[in-house]
């Protein structure tokens, strides 16, 4: 039984939540193997960012849209006015900006930490420019992940790499002003197999710590290895002030872009758990970026753009509904059983009731999805954008 108290906690909490959409997760990408165009997929960067206002309008819980700059400004700083004035059609803001080092074929062998100082000089130009483009957004933080690393013992110094790591967050770090943030991603593996530049949050941390006071660290839920213990990384950067924010999607087996919650949604209870509990203990939320990084090759990517923010809304509430204060006396005396069960009793709790509400309260569907389907907005993106996605069906195959 929710109680009132909890309830307001709940409400508190959901005024408080919003999550980032990724402008390429409304395009048609996939996976290695290949990937399955689909007709209502968009096919420019105005689409993009149309498709993420729409799922704002019926969530009320995605207000910005994170860019990359290779895929949405080709022409760099250039296309801000453009992309600036789609988003203010759409009822989003520009969020992270996302440079791309990793596509071109000169990173081949790395960008930041490539052993060529050309090369290292050609990323770190673009990372610049996108630190130009991240100025005439407004946009707060830098969202940087890096492909580099080695996949074969003995083919590169790690040490070497390591340094001209430093040497070129350092650099991007003195660019930055005002409140804007450079937010460092890790990942274990893919494409590096042997020794990957920054394979995990340790790593992510000692740059940023190089860096300077504006780098924190990102973690992408999906970049762990099989079981990783993911909300005692972010306990410990909570504590040491390091979180920036994370990418979230859900996983089997690696990175594998599922929709959140879908796999582990308690995964996800107990990350917002040590969130919430920071902030009771504290009385301060930490500024976290919440974003999105998915990008589906098989659902439709509105509806699951809607269904993911629906389940990061939802376990965000669950969350807040742990009655901290009985937990924490609960953990002093070693009460295990009494902890654990007070953890499964917000997880376990029915907030499906209290979303209806609150979004009723600002005006929002209550059912998202059904009113999504019933705009009829999927039907008319499928009508405006077929014949563009069918022509790239053609070009692949």
């Amino acid at each position: 039984m929710i109680t009132t108290r909890q309830l307001e906690q709940a409400r508190a909490a959901l005024d408080g939540f919003t999550i980032e959409l990724p402008s390429w997760g409304f395009a048609n990408t996939g996976t290695r193997f290949g990937k399955f165009i689909q007709p209502s997929a968009a096919t420019t960067t105005a689409e993009k960012v149309a498709d993420a206002g729409a799922v704002h309008r019926f969530t009320g819980c995605c207000p910005s849209v994170a860019v990359h700059v290779l895929w949405d400004f080709p022409n760099g700083a250039a296309g801000v006015p453009v992309v600036m004035k789609s988003a203010a059609q759409n009822g989003v803001r520009i969020g992270a900006i996302n440079p791309n080092v990793f596509q071109d074929q000169c990173y081949k062998n790395g960008s930041l930490g490539n052993p060529d100082p050309e090369v290292r000089k050609t990323a770190l130009s673009h990372i610049l420019d996108s630190v130009e483009i991240q100025n005439a957004t407004g946009s707060r933080d830098l969202s940087l992940w890096f492909a580099d690393g080695i996949s074969y013992p003995g083919t590169g110094s790690i040490r070497a790499r390591k340094n001209a790591f430093i040497e070129g967050l350092k650099t991007v770090h003195t660019a930055l002003s005002g409140d804007q943030r450079m937010l460092v991603e890790y990942k274990p593996f893919e494409p590096a197999f042997y020794a990957t530049d920054i394979a995990d949050w340790g790593m992510s941390y000692i740059y940023c710590k190089h860096s300077g006071p504006r780098a924190k660290v990102l973690v992408d839920t999906g970049h762990h290895y099989q079981t990783q213990n993911i909300e005692q990384i972010v306990a410990w950067l909570l504590s040491e002030n390091m979180l920036g924010g994370f990418h979230f999607n859900d996983r089997r087996y690696a990175d594998d872009d599922l929709t959140l919650g879908c796999m582990d949604p308690y995964q996800v209870f107990r990350i917002f758990h040590e969130i919430c509990y920071f902030t009771w203990e504290t009385g301060k939320a930490p500024d976290i970026a919440y974003m999105v990084d998915q990008s589906h090759n098989l659902k439709n990517k509105i509806e699951e753009t809607i269904q993911t923010s629906n389940n990061a809304q939802e376990l965000f509430a669950k969350a807040s509904l742990v009655d901290h204060e009985r937990l924490a006396a609960r953990q002093a005396k070693g009460e295990l059983i009494d902890a654990e069960e007070t953890l499964r009793e917000a997880f376990f709790a029915d907030v499906r009731p209290l979303m209806r509400d609150w979004r009723k309260s600002k005006g929002l569907p209550e059912d998202p999805l059904a009113a999504f389907r019933e705009s009829g907005y999927l039907q008319k993106a499928e009508k405006e954008r077929a014949e563009r996605n069918q022509s790239a069906v053609s070009s692949y195959a």
